[in-house]
């Protein structure tokens, strides 16, 4: 965990709001987390800006309300965030979780959530921001790579780093393989930090 992370008095509640694009699989470990009694949050929106996407199937298999809101119904990437916004709130979200979320958000949307915006990503950050991490890696030949819990900023995996964990790079590799294994490292490390979060270990990042 992050050493320059903040300390206080642990919340009332934590009321979650998930953005997602595709599987949700990360989504899954959280209300499996929830469901289990590890994870003292509540899930109150799953918001996708692709229709169909999976991870909708996954909230409403738990009971909780699952909205599509499409970008591309929107003239711009500024009234597509306040569409967002305006959903979150009216669900009461207190943080909002990007779990595959595949848009970069702008300064509006930042600023109706500052510094309590949390994203995962597949690399042991800042190496190898953007999409096909897992390849990356493999190009590049590294012997370790991992996963990373950050605050979401303006840049691409750009924010600043809450925690990290270490996948090792097995010769035998290959994207779906490497992919694989860091999937569920990532699984174990965004619940821990929401775990964090919810005992007030981590408090909304102030730049």
């Amino acid at each position: 965990m992050d050493s320059r992370a903040k300390m206080t008095a642990p919340p009332s509640s934590l009321n979650l709001g998930v953005l997602v694009s595709g599987v949700g699989s990360n989504l899954q470990a959280i209300l499996d987390a929830i469901a289990a009694g590890t994870l003292n949050a509540q899930v109150k929106v799953v918001i996708a800006n692709r229709p169909g996407a999976p991870a909708l199937d996954r909230a409403r298999a738990a009971g909780i309300p699952a909205l599509t809101i499409p970008h591309k119904d929107f003239t711009s990437r500024e009234a597509f965030d306040r569409a967002l916004v305006s959903a979150l709130r009216e669900a009461d979200v207190h943080w909002v979780v990007l779990a595959g979320f595949m848009r970069v958000l702008t300064p509006e949307f930042l600023d109706a959530f500052q510094g309590r915006i949390i994203n995962i990503h597949p690399s042991l950050l800042p190496a190898f921001p953007g999409v096909d991490a897992a390849k990356q890696a493999l190009d590049y030949g590294v012997k370790l790579t991992g996963c990373t819990v950050h605050f979401v900023d303006q840049g691409v995996d750009s924010g600043k780093i809450i925690a990290q964990r270490a996948v090792a790079v097995e010769a035998s590799d290959d994207v779906a393989s490497l992919g694989a294994r860091i999937h569920a490292a990532e699984h174990e490390l965004f619940v821990s930090v929401l775990r964090e979060i919810a005992a007030g270990r981590i408090v909304p990042f102030e730049a």
